[in-house]
């Protein structure tokens, strides 16, 4: 056996410190690698749902379906864009006056029919009966208004048509 001089004692504690830090190392590395199995479970696990589908897949196709759903969304907003444009130049306020024109006839068979839009354009259609004849008018309207004289009965009518709930 050696001597224990201070050289050997220095050389005994540094091999000691080694193997030591040695088994440390290697208790951490066992340790460490259990730790990434029990990781590496649980990521395939999460990857893997019960019906067997990967997750990745699945969020790509979400994503996919997604992005079609935009696209179908645009055009439905696009299509409903000329609907409604559609929708405000059409006639959908219609308001109906009648009235007596002449004293001597009864039954109020002369009448004004105001057929409006939205923006309140349109045109107002009188008919004024007498005992001999019948004679109808045409008057274009916009926005509420005629370039031209009215009776009371079409601008009744005209009020009619315009205070009818809008869409």
């Amino acid at each position: 056996m050696y001597p224990l001089t201070g050289d050997n004692i220095f050389i005994l504690v540094a091999m000691t410190a080694t193997l030591i830090i040695s088994l440390v190392a290697i208790c951490i590395g066992i340790a460490l690698y259990r730790r990434m199995k029990r990781f590496e479970k649980a990521y395939v696990s999460l990857q893997t749902f019960l019906s067997g589908n990967q997750l990745e897949n699945l969020l790509q196709d979400s994503l996919k379906q997604i992005k079609n759903l935009s696209v179908d969304s645009e055009e439905q907003k696009r299509r409903l864009n000329q609907i409604e444009v559609k929708l405000r130049a059409g006639i959908d306020r219609a308001e109906l006056v009648k009235f007596n024109s002449f004293d001597n006839l009864g039954a109020e068979l002369s009448f004004a029919l105001a057929l409006l839009n939205q923006e309140r354009d349109g045109v107002i259609l009188t008919a004024i009966n007498s005992l001999e004849e019948c004679r109808i008018y045409a008057k274009e309207i916009e926005a509420g208004q005629a370039k031209v004289k009215l009776i009371p009965e079409e601008k009744l009518a005209i009020e009619k048509a315009c205070h009818t709930v809008k869409v």
